[in-house]
């Protein structure tokens, strides 16, 4: 059925940022479904909003919840391989292009994951928007999750102007490029060929001129930078950052920060092996869950 609704007016790479402040402001109808036109996303809205207008929009069928998801942009990930589900997800928000779901975990040495199409356009590439910055990302090619935006917002807010940084295992640069623009320079480096192509578009994209991609094996970065060349290092490798903690103090000058993210079952699993190093204060954090049995963890280290 069709009902008229007072409804937002948007640019639809803004549709999903646009989409969960109106839920955490109680203000987005979820009985009826958006639409969009060749560049306008029209949602539809509970309250008296400035600027908003009249259109006529769907009612939505709720006798079945959707899948749980995550959303990249226009590609929601499934947990389950559900085709109906999927349509009824394709079907639920015009933001939606595809619908995947992922068939194990991610693998490899250049951290990439398998995808079957279960609905939608036959594609892994998106563009995906985050407070402001704009990214192109490919999931067969190299990782990404849009579950950590908050995170990097964390880190800037807490960051000084003028930083040197190096982003140890950078990928296609969300960290990278959402930290720049404290830094005075930002090292981006992955050993993904693919995710460092990504990371140059996306740098071009943002108009950021002070980070330099770097295709390399973390390993080796102490034999590229000098010890102590950097202000803060982001250890974004939570399945193996813990083999490359000895070249991130090495590089880290004393008094700056080390962001060391790990998977864990327990707090303070890393605190012991920390302790080998020259630690001022370490303090951790839960950034999300993982798994049943696991969440992704931080630990902020102030080095001496």
């Amino acid at each position: 059925m069709a009902k008229e609704s007072r409804c937002i007016k948007i640019l639809k790479n803004e549709g999903e940022m646009t989409r969960r402040k109106l839920i955490e402001e109680g203000l987005l109808d979820n009985s009826l479904k958006p639409f969009s036109d060749e560049c306008h996303l029209y949602i539809p809205v509970t309250g008296d909003i400035p600027g908003a207008a009249t259109e006529i929009f769907e009612e939505r069928d709720i006798s079945a919840p959707l899948p749980r998801h995550e959303l990249i942009g226009g590609i929601a990930i499934i947990q389950d391989c559900d085709r109906d589900g999927a349509r009824r997800l394709l079907d639920s928000r015009p933001v939606i292009h595809t619908v995947l779901y992922s068939e194990g975990p991610v693998t490899g040495e250049y951290r990439t994951k398998d995808y079957i199409v279960l609905a939608g356009k036959n594609t892994t590439k998106t563009d995906y928007t985050e407070y402001g910055q704009r990214f192109l990302i490919d999931l067969s090619a190299a990782y990404f999750s849009a579950r950590l935006a908050n995170e990097r917002q964390r880190i800037a807010a807490m960051m000084k102007d003028g930083e040197r940084l190096l982003d140890m295992f950078a990928g296609v640069g969300p960290f990278a490029i959402t930290l720049s623009g404290k830094c005075s320079v930002v090292y981006a480096n992955d050993i993904n060929p693919a995710a460092v192509s990504l990371l140059y578009d996306n740098i071009r994209l943002n108009k950021k001129k002070n980070i330099l991609p770097v295709l390399a094996d973390a390993r080796c970065l102490g034999g590229i930078f000098p010890p102590g060349s950097f202000d803060r290092i982001i250890m974004n490798l939570p399945m193996k950052s813990s083999e490359f903690i000895d070249i991130a103090f090495r590089l880290c000058r004393p008094g700056g920060m080390i962001h060391f993210y790990t998977l864990q079952s327990e707090p303070g699993e890393m605190e012991e092996e920390l302790g080998k190093y020259e630690c001022g204060k370490i303090s951790e954090r839960v950034v999300r869950s993982y798994s049943p049995s696991q969440h992704h963890a931080v630990y902020d280290i102030r080095v001496i």
